[in-house]
C-alpha cells in the first residue's frame, strides 16, 4: 500500500497513472484505475472499485466480500485516485482487501495519508524551479513552455523570456496545476506582465482567500493564487458559469449545462460561448465523445467553483436544479426504453453515471418529496439492462428505508427492488418486496404495480422450479395484456416464462409460438434488449430438438446485442447455450472453451444460471459431453484457456465463429 500525498494540483494523479503504466507489465491481472472524486458517499467505494475491474457482480452478497473473492488469487494493482474526501471509507476498504488478497497492491492518491497498517507514504513536492539567477533545475520552466506551446504555436524558451518564465515559475512555487493555468494566459500577456500581476495576488483574491484557505485539507498558497487569479481574469458571466457547473460530478454536456445553469443572468443562448471561454482558460477540459462533446473540471477547480457557489447562496438551488434535470432524464429514458434507442440510452446513462449518483445522493438527503424513490425506480433500465444491479439495489433499499409512506411512487420502487434481487438469484428477498408491493397496490387500486408484483412472483416461481405456478401467472398476465398499450416488462417476462416452461415440458412448438409473438411485438417497436432474450430462449428450444446450427445462430444473434448493452446475464446465458450446442455436436474443445469463457461471467453474477434448474442441468450436461469427447485433461486445458481469455476478445472470436 503506497499513498501519494501532497497539496492539490501538485500532480499526484498524473504521477500515479504514469507509475501504473510502467508497472502494469509486472501485474499478471492488470492495473486498474478507480476514480473516486465524483463520489459523495463512502459506501460507494467498493462499487466504484468493482465497476473499474472486469467485474459486474449481480449477487446479493456484500460488495466487499465479492471484491475480496475476486481478488484473492489475482495479481492486481489498484490505483485509488482522490481519496481525501473519503479517507475512512477508502482506508477500511483497502485494509480489508489487502488482508484478503495477498497478490493485491494499492497505489492511492490523497491530500492526506489513509492510515492503513504498513502504508508507505510518499509526499509529492512541486516541480523544482530555477534560482533567482535562472540557474538550477528547469522542470517547472519546461512544463510551462510545453503547455504554453499548445495554445501559442511556435512558443519556445529564449534568452529574451527565460528569466521571466523562471520568475513566473518561482512565483507559482513549481506547482503543476498553477503553472498550467498560467500557461493559458501567456497567449494574451507576456511573462513579465503576468509576474507583475501575480505580485498583487492578495488584492486580486479579495475576501475569497479566507474561505479557500479554510478548505479541508488546506490549499497550497500558490494554487490558491493561480486559481484566484484565473478567476479574476474571467468575465463575470464566465465566473458565474464556473460556479454553477461545479454542481456536476464527472463530466457533463452543453445541454445539461444550459438546463441546469441558465437563467436571466445567464441566458441559455450564451452558455456555449461561455463554455468555450472556460475551455480556453483551462478551467474546463473539453472532450469529444461518440455521444457528443463533454466537459469536465479538475477536482481543485471544481472545489473553487463550489466555494463561490456557496458564497453566492446558490448551492442548494443549483443542486436541486441538477437533481431535477437528471430526474427528467431518467423519466425520459424509462418511457423510451422499450423502443429503438436502447443503445443510445445505455451510452447516455453510462456517461452520466456520476451525475446520476450525485442526484440520487441529494434526493436521499431530502426524502420528503419522494424524489429519491422516483429516481431510483425510474432508473430500473440502468440498473438491470445496463449492468448496475448491485448499485441499483443499494439506492433502492436506501430510498425505501428513508421514505416509508405508502403510495404509487413507493410501489414502483418496491417492485423494481424486487426485480434487482430476482435477477441476482435471490427469490426469497425479492418476494418480500413483491409481497409488500402487491398488498399496497391492491389497497390503492394500483393496477400497474399489481401486475409488476405478479411478474416478480412469477420470476420467483421460475427460479424455485415451480413451473406450474410460473405458467399460471404468465398466462394470467398475458390474458390482461392489450397490444395497443405497448410493450411492458411484466408482459415480456411472461412471454419468456411461457416459452421456458413449454420447452421444459417438451412442448417446443408452443414455446416457439410464444417467442415468435414476442419477437413480432418487439420488432414493431424497434426493441432489442428483450428481443435478444427471445432469441436466447429460441436457441434453447432449438437445442431441445437437436437443431444445433439453428441454436448457435440464435445464440450468436443474442450475444451481439447483450454484449453491446453490457448485459452480463444475457452474455453468460448465450455462451452457455453455444457451449451446449458445441458439446451436443461432439465438439469438445470449443465447448470447453465456451464454458470457461462463460464461467468468468457467471462468477461476477452470483448464483450460477440464476439458480434455474433447467439451465444448471443443461450446463452440467454440456460439460459431461465435452469431457467424454476429449478427456478430462484436454477439457481442463481448454476450459482454462477460455477462462483466462479477455472477455471482449473471447466474445469477438465467438461472434466471428472462430472459437
Amino acid at each position: 500500500m503506497v499513498t501519494l500525498t501532497g497539496v492539490g494540483g501538485v500532480g499526484k494523479t498524473r504521477l500515479a497513472l504514469r507509475a501504473a503504466a510502467l508497472m502494469r507489465k509486472d501485474f499478471g491481472d492488470g492495473a486498474w484505475l478507480v476514480t473516486l472524486s465524483a463520489l459523495d458517499q463512502g459506501a460507494l467505494v467498493p462499487y466504484a472499485i468493482a465497476e473499474s475491474l472486469p467485474l459486474a457482480d449481480r449477487s446479493t452478497r456484500p460488495m466487499l466480500d465479492v471484491l475480496a473473492e475476486y481478488l484473492v488469487d489475482r495479481h492486481v494493482l489498484l490505483v485509488l485516485d482522490t481519496c481525501e474526501h473519503l479517507v475512512e471509507a477508502c482506508a477500511g476498504t483497502a485494509e480489508e482487501l489487502l488482508v484478503a488478497a495477498p497478490g493485491l497492491s494499492i497505489l492511492a492518491t490523497s491530500r492526506r495519508p489513509l492510515g492503513v497498517p504498513d502504508e508507505q507514504v510518499l509526499i509529492i513536492d512541486p516541480l523544482p524551479v530555477p534560482d533567482g539567477r535562472g540557474e538550477g533545475r528547469q522542470e517547472a520552466v519546461a512544463l510551462l513552455a510545453e503547455r504554453t506551446a499548445r495554445s501559442v504555436p511556435g512558443f519556445t524558451v529564449t534568452d529574451g523570456n527565460r528569466a521571466d518564465l523562471a520568475r513566473l515559475c518561482r512565483r507559482l512555487e513549481g506547482l503543476p496545476l498553477a503553472i498550467e493555468l498560467a500557461a493559458a494566459r501567456l497567449r494574451e500577456l507576456p511573462a513579465a506582465e503576468l509576474c507583475e500581476r501575480l505580485d498583487d495576488r492578495f488584492a486580486m483574491l479579495g475576501d475569497t482567500e479566507a474561505a479557500v484557505a479554510a478548505a479541508d485539507p488546506p490549499w497550497h498558497q500558490a494554487l490558491r493564487t493561480a486559481i484566484g487569479w484565473s478567476h479574476q481574469l474571467c468575465t463575470p458571466e464566465e465566473r458565474l458559469l464556473w460556479a454553477r457547473t461545479s454542481v456536476f460530478a464527472g463530466s457533463f454536456d452543453g445541454v445539461a449545462a444550459a438546463r441546469v445553469c441558465a437563467d436571466a443572468l445567464l441566458p441559455a443562448e450564451v452558455i456555449p460561448g461561455l463554455l468555450a471561454g472556460l475551455v480556453d482558460k483551462s478551467i474546463l477540459i473539453w472532450s469529444p465523445t461518440g455521444g457528443g462533446e463533454r466537459y469536465r473540471m479538475l477536482d481543485t477547480i471544481r472545489e473553487y467553483g463550489a466555494i463561490w457557489l456557496a458564497a453566492l447562496g446558490e448551492q442548494e438551488g443549483l443542486r436541486r436544479r441538477h437533481r431535477d434535470y437528471y430526474l427528467a432524464m431518467a423519466r425520459r429514458g424509462d418511457a423510451a426504453w422499450f423502443g429503438p434507442d436502447q443503445v443510445s440510452w445505455n451510452d447516455r446513462t453510462t456517461a452520466e453515471h456520476d451525475n446520476l449518483r450525485t442526484a440520487l445522493d441529494f434526493s436521499l438527503a431530502n426524502p420528503a418529496d419522494h424524489t429519491a424513490l422516483e429516481l431510483a425506480a425510474a432508473l430500473w433500465f440502468f440498473w438491470y439492462p445496463c449492468g448496475f444491479l448491485r448499485e441499483g439495489q443499494h439506492y433502492l433499499e436506501r430510498a425505501l428505508a428513508c421514505d416509508t409512506e405508502p403510495g404509487v411512487v413507493r410501489n414502483r420502487a418496491l417492485w423494481v427492488c424486487s426485480l434487482t434481487l430476482m435477477v441476482q438469484g435471490d427469490p426469497t428477498a425479492g418476494m418480500a418486496w413483491a409481497a409488500e408491493c402487491a398488498g399496497v397496490a391492491e389497497q390503492l387500486g394500483d393496477t400497474s404495480a399489481a401486475l409488476a408484483a405478479q411478474a416478480m412472483v412469477m420470476a420467483a416461481a421460475t427460479i424455485r422450479g415451480d413451473l406450474a405456478l410460473a405458467l399460471a401467472l404468465a398466462d394470467s398476465l398475458l390474458a390482461v395484456h392489450r397490444p395497443e398499450h405497448g410493450l411492458t416488462l411484466p408482459t415480456l417476462l411472461a412471454r419468456l416464462c411461457q416459452s421456458h416452461v413449454h420447452t421444459a415440458q417438451g412442448r417446443v412448438e408452443d414455446a416457439v409460438k410464444a417467442l415468435e409473438e414476442m419477437c413480432a411485438e418487439c420488432d414493431k417497436h424497434g426493441e432489442r434488449w428483450m428481443r435478444a432474450y427471445a432469441d436466447l430462449f429460441r436457441a434453447q428450444a432449438e437445442l431441445s430438438l437437436g437443431r444445433n446450427e439453428a441454436a448457435q445462430r440464435y445464440a450468436r444473434s443474442a450475444l451481439e446485442i447483450k454484449h453491446r448493452l453490457h448485459d452480463s446475464i444475457g452474455i453468460a446465458l448465450a455462451l452457455d447455450v453455444l457451449a451446449c450446442a458445441a458439446a451436443a455436436a461432439g465438439q469438445g474443445e470449443p465447448a470447453a472453451r465456451l464454458l470457461g469463457l462463460a464461467q468468468q461471467v457467471w462468477e461476477t453474477i452470483g448464483r450460477a444460471q440464476i439458480g434455474i434448474r433447467e439451465w444448471v442441468s443443461a450446463r452440467e450436461e454440456s460439460e459431461r459431453l465435452a469431457r467424454a469427447a476429449i478427456g478430462d485433461r484436454a477439457f481442463q486445458a481448454a476450459f482454462r484457456a477460455g477462462y483466462e481469455t479477455a472477455l471482449d476478445t473471447g466474445i469477438a472470436r465467438v461472434l466471428d465463429a472462430g472459437l
